[in-house]
C-alpha cells in the first residue's frame, strides 16, 4: 500500500469520525435542552426518511450545493480562495431569468439557452477577482467579498426597477415562459432534470482535475506555485481559468435552480449556497467526485433539523452547531496527525522488510 492510499483512507476515516463526534455533541446538547431528548434525536436522524417528500427535499437542496461545491473544489485546488461562488450563483440566477421572461424558444432549447447564459454570467463575474489577483496581486478573498456586496445590491435594483411585475403584489419578476422551465422527473416532488446537468458537471470537473493537463496544472499550482512556475506552468493563466471555471459551474447552478424550482425570480437577498459550498468543499477534500456526498450530507442534516424544529421543542439553529464541529475537526490538520504519521511509518517499515526478505 502506498503512502497516498494510506492518506486517502485516513482522510475518509477522519471525516467519518468527525461526523460521529459532532453527532455525539449534538445528542448531549439535546439532552440538556429537550424534554424528550431520545424522540428529538430520533426525529433528527430519521425524519428526512419518513416520507418521499422529505427525501426529495434532501435531493433538491443537494443540487445547488453540489454545483457550488464543485466550483469551490476547482478554485481551491489551485489555492485560489475566492468567495465568488456566492455572486456567480446569485447573479446568474437573476440575469439568466431575463432570457426566461423575454425570449421565447421551443421547450428544451429555451432551457439550454438560459443555462448557457447562466454559465457566461457566472464566469464573467468570477473573472473580476481573478483578473485583479493576476494584474495587481489583490487578495481574491477581499475582492470577491466586496464584489458580493455590489452584486447583492445590483440584483435588488434589477428586480425592483427592471423586470418587476407590478401586478404580482410583491417583489417578483414577470413569470417565466413554461418552455424555459426544467422538467420534473418524479411526480409529487420537485426533483427536476437539473440533477442530470449536475451529474454531468461533477463528471466533467473530475475528469478536468485528474485526467487532463489543465487539471494537473491546477493541482500543481495549488500545491506549490514556485515549483509549478519552474516546471514551465503558466501560473497566472491557471489562477485565472481555475476561478473562471469555478464561476461558470456556480453560474450554471444558479440558472438550474431558478428554472427548476421557481416560476418567477423573487430573491431579494442571496441564498447561502455559495457560502455553504465552502463547507461542502472542505468535507469533500476538494475532490469533485466526493462533492455530491458532502452536499447530500449537509442537505440531510439541514432537512432533519427542519423537521425536528417543527415537531419537537428543539430549534433549527441546532444544526449549525453540528456543521461547525464537523468543519473545525476536518479542517484541523493536527487532529489525529500522530496516528496518521504512525500508519505511514509502519507501512514504510513493512515495505522495507518485504524487500529485504525478497533479497
Amino acid at each position: 500500500m502506498t503512502s497516498k492510499q494510506i492518506e486517502k483512507r485516513f482522510d475518509f476515516f477522519k471525516t467519518v469520525l468527525c461526523v460521529l463526534i459532532s453527532f455525539v455533541i449534538a445528542f448531549i446538547l439535546i439532552l440538556m435542552v429537550s424534554k424528550d431528548p431520545f424522540e428529538t434525536f430520533k426525529v433528527f436522524l430519521i425524519g428526512p426518511l419518513q416520507s418521499v417528500r422529505r427525501m426529495a427535499n434532501v435531493i433538491e437542496l443537494a443540487i445547488p450545493l453540489t454545483f457550488c461545491g464543485v466550483g469551490v473544489a476547482i478554485m481551491y485546488s489551485a489555492n485560489q480562495f475566492s468567495m465568488i461562488t456566492q455572486s456567480s450563483f446569485f447573479l446568474a440566477a437573476c440575469l439568466s431569468s431575463w432570457f426566461a421572461i423575454y425570449v421565447k424558444l421551443p421547450k428544451g432549447l429555451h432551457s439550454l439557452l438560459v443555462i448557457f447564459m447562466g454559465a457566461i454570467i457566472g464566469g464573467a463575474i468570477a473573472a473580476v477577482p481573478a483578473f485583479m489577483k493576476v494584474k495587481w496581486k489583490a487578495s481574491e478573498v477581499v475582492s470577491s467579498l466586496m464584489l458580493n456586496y455590489i452584486v447583492n445590491n445590483f440584483v435588488a435594483y434589477f428586480l425592483i426597477y427592471i423586470f418587476k411585475d407590478k401586478d404580482a403584489g410583491f417583489n417578483a419578476s414577470y413569470e417565466f415562459y413554461k418552455s424555459a422551465k426544467l422538467t420534473v422527473l418524479i411526480k409529487g416532488t420537485r426533483i427536476h432534470t437539473g440533477i442530470i446537468v449536475c451529474a454531468l458537471v461533477v463528471v466533467f470537473a473530475y475528469l478536468l482535475l485528474y485526467k487532463t493537463k489543465w487539471g494537473y496544472a491546477i493541482r500543481a499550482v495549488g500545491q506549490n506555485q514556485d515549483f509549478a512556475k519552474y516546471s514551465g506552468i503558466a501560473v497566472a493563466s491557471v489562477m485565472m481559468y481555475s476561478q473562471i471555471i469555478g464561476g461558470v459551474i456556480s453560474g450554471i447552478g444558479g440558472s438550474v435552480e431558478m428554472m427548476g424550482l421557481f416560476t418567477r425570480f423573487t430573491w431579494e437577498a442571496p441564498p447561502t449556497y455559495g457560502n455553504d459550498a465552502l463547507m461542502v468543499g472542505i468535507l469533500a477534500r476538494y475532490n469533485p467526485a466526493m462533492v455530491p456526498l458532502s452536499a447530500l450530507f449537509l442537505a440531510y442534516i439541514r432537512t432533519g433539523a427542519d423537521v425536528m424544529s417543527r415537531v419537537t421543542d428543539m430549534p433549527i439553529e441546532f444544526v449549525f452547531i453540528i456543521q461547525g464541529v464537523v468543519i473545525m475537526l476536518v479542517a484541523a490538520d493536527m487532529f489525529l496527525a500522530k496516528w496518521k504519521h504512525k500508519l505511514i511509518v509502519k507501512n514504510a517499515q513493512k515495505q522495507i522488510a518485504v524487500k529485504e526478505v525478497a533479497k
